[in-house]
């Protein structure tokens, strides 16, 4: 199927994004690993795919958090 690809990307980010807004919503730090699972069971690379977007976004929170508070502490420094 041509495009292929890009179909389970995008259907793997929407659920990664559902996931992990329900995962902080709920504050249940198992809710991926479980979903994971269950995708995994139907396909290895739904799961997979689903599972680079949960780190991707992570790791951008992570990365973004760390920026604003580099930019608070430099606006500080400076005053």
């Amino acid at each position: 199927m041509a495009g292929g690809g890009d179909f389970i990307t995008d259907l793997a980010d929407r659920l990664a994004r559902d996931a992990v807004a329900a995962e902080e919503e709920l504050q249940d730090d198992r809710l991926i690993e479980q979903l994971s699972t269950t995708i995994g069971a139907a396909s290895m690379t739904l799961q997979e795919a689903f599972m680079t977007s949960v780190r991707i976004r992570r790791a951008e929170k992570r990365g973004r958090a760390w920026l604003e508070q580099r930019i608070t502490s430099a606006k500080a420094a400076a005053e």
